[in-house]
């Protein structure tokens, strides 16, 4: 695999760094609970691991509303223990990733504050400030994200604010060269501390359309959708200009060796590719959330597999997600069963896999009652919280599940019936599982850098292959709760089962499947 880059050839692996392990019994994970289970990381078979916010915050969005760009909020510990932490990962051959929050701050920021101060205030242009409609009420009809409108009036200096996300988190007006000079320093600040890339938040929000046009109205909103489906994101996100902003970005990351810039970005492939930008000049990785979002029928990932192989620019490279703190966990989408073969479709697919942590034990959504929430958009519009997959993380068997000696900041799973050190015992976990795909695209060059070729589906059978010099490998996954056949007209030797009890040559004939079984396989 020589010629790839580490973050193309490895895998990244999400820390949501409140749930993963507390150190200090206050039933908040730190950044010394981190480094204490680096361990687990580099037995899973990881690459890189990429940290939620862990900035000095009001926690109004639990992280992403951010008070200070070079710091660290004294929740998660200090700049000296995340440091360390850097160190530690470094030494076990773990890249570390940090995500950048450039769309909006926190009210609290030293900028926004400044900005406040009134209309002659060196930093009003930092922000975007606008002046009412000629009835008084906002500018235009851009609703928030977590409900609402976009806009928030400030009767000192009587103009609107905008924010795309809570009243608390302001826009940061990035067509100001100063802002973007403040922020360019601020990623170096992190890449002096030997940070190994980042992941940008919500990067496709950056530019708004410089007129505040009114979004249209989007005819396919049924009632019960979040409120911001109402109308179509035309003019407030999503606009040509971001790409000169993401380029600059880019330049900063390329003066440092070796480092990432991946984009979140939920938009339809033709506009997602955009993000590679003109000659690979944007993100290295704009993050393909297909399969978060698509129905799980065989026929319908095999189309999407190869509409976005199609879409990629030339030198473009892939990557893919299952889950991630925004959206329901895996195995509540599809089921336990379904979700030990999604992990072998997301550890054999061409391009960069993603794993949100406790996906790899299985870990589903936990019912979190409404009077426990803490998520600021189910407080807003009840039913879209996203609470229920951010819960820590369960490493034993005691109510608590290792992960804290306090009261957890939010409800464990039930911690008798799923933890990893129950599945470190199981030969046949889910954890076992990831391990052993993990271990085979480590000693498989063809599934990590081959070409993916697309195979037929027969039914709920989804197969393709990777070939790679001489290599030539087949994975086939049975979508469905039923047996089923595949035609192979070739030898094959089974290399791996989602079910961890078979291996070796198959038998002639068709390759037959169990039901919720996928087999990477030889031909």
């Amino acid at each position: 695999m020589h010629g790839l880059a580490w973050w193309q050839r490895g895998v990244v692996y999400q820390v949501y760094p409140r749930s993963f392990q507390d150190t200090n019994g206050d039933g908040i994970g730190d950044l010394q609970g981190v480094r204490r289970r680096l361990d687990h990381l580099v037995r899973l078979g990881v690459d890189a691991v990429w940290l939620s916010p862990i900035y000095p915050s009001p926690m109004a969005d639990f992280g992403y509303d951010v008070a200070d760009y070079c710091g660290v909020d004294p929740i998660f510990g200090s700049l000296e223990d995340f440091d360390r932490l850097i160190d530690d990962a470094h030494a076990r051959g773990l890249k570390l990733i940090l995500d950048f929050v450039p769309n909006h701050t926190s009210e609290a920021h030293p900028w926004f504050v400044e900005s406040r101060s009134g209309r002659a205030s060196p930093k009003r242009d930092w922000y975007i400030w606008r002046d009412p409609a000629p009835d008084g009420g906002p500018p235009n009809n851009w609703m928030s994200n977590f409900g609402g409108s976009a806009w928030a009036f400030d009767p000192a200096s009587g103009q609107y604010y905008h924010h795309a996300f809570l009243e608390q988190q302001p826009d940061l007006n990035w067509r100001n060269p100063e802002l973007r000079a403040a922020m360019a320093e601020v990623m170096r600040f992190w890449l002096d501390r030997g940070v190994d890339g980042f992941r940008v938040d919500v990067i496709w929000h950056l530019m708004k359309d410089a007129l505040f046009r009114d979004n249209p109205p989007n005819p396919a909103f049924t009632p019960g959708e979040p409120d911001i489906a109402r109308l179509l994101q035309v003019h407030s996100a999503d606009q040509e200009e971001v790409l000169d902003v993401i380029r600059e970005m880019r330049a900063v990351v390329d003066d440092y060796q070796d480092r990432v810039l991946i984009g979140e970005i939920y938009l339809p492939v033709e506009r997602l590719v955009a993000y590679y930008g003109p000659e690979l000049s944007g993100v290295h990785l704009p993050f393909n959330f297909q399969l978060i979002l698509a129905p799980w029928h065989a026929p319908e990932i095999a189309r999407l597999i190869d509409e976005y192989e199609r879409a990629l620019p030339a030198g473009g490279w892939p990557n893919w997600v299952l889950g991630n703190h925004d959206q329901r966990r895996i195995a509540s989408r599809i089921g336990p069963a379904q979700a030990r073969v999604a992990a072998m479709l997301l550890l054999t697919l061409r391009g960069t896999p993603t794993i949100y942590y406790g996906d790899e034990i299985g870990l589903a959504d936990v019912f979190v009652p409404h009077e426990l929430a803490q998520d600021p958009w189910e407080k807003n519009e009840p039913g879209h919280g996203r609470d229920p997959a951010r819960t820590p993380m369960p490493w034993d068997d005691t109510p608590t599940g290792g992960f804290t000696t306090g009261r957890p900041w939010l409800p464990l799973n039930d911690t008798r019936a799923l933890n990893v050190a129950a599945q470190e015992a199981d030969p046949r976990s889910m954890l076992r599982l990831h391990r052993a795909l993990l271990a085979l695209r480590r000693s498989h060059p063809a599934l990590a850098a081959g070409l993916y070729e697309s195979g037929r589906t027969e039914g709920d059978v989804l197969a393709f292959r990777r070939r790679l010099g001489d290599e030539d490998l087949l994975v086939a996954l049975n979508l469905g709760s039923a047996p089923a056949e595949v035609d192979l007209g070739q030898p094959a030797e089974t290399l791996l089962s989602t079910h961890l009890d078979r291996s070796g040559p198959e038998p002639a004939g068709p390759l037959r499947l169990r039901a919720d079984e996928g087999l990477v396989l030889r031909l």
